[in-house]
């Protein structure tokens, strides 16, 4: 067996064919409303962040940026 192994695409395909390979669709309106939801509060928070960056925040807005980069690094690895 080698290490550097590779399938066709067309295996892959054929593989992905089984039922219990398959994933169903199942989203509701409840579920396509919440992921609506998050994206627009998503989009609104990077938003607002940019706005106060731009008019209350000098240069040092780069290292906040840096800060909160390791933050959200150091949660990830949580």
């Amino acid at each position: 067996m080698s290490i550097m192994r590779t399938k066709s695409i067309e295996q892959s395909i054929r593989d992905t064919e089984d039922p219990e390979f398959q994933l169903k669709k199942d989203l509701g309106p409840l579920d396509l409303t919440v992921f609506g939801i998050g994206v627009i509060i998503g989009t609104g928070l990077f938003v607002l962040t940019g706005e106060a960056a731009a008019g209350y925040a000098g240069p040092a807005i780069a290292l906040s940026y840096v800060v909160a980069g390791v933050a959200c690094a150091l949660a990830a690895l949580c």
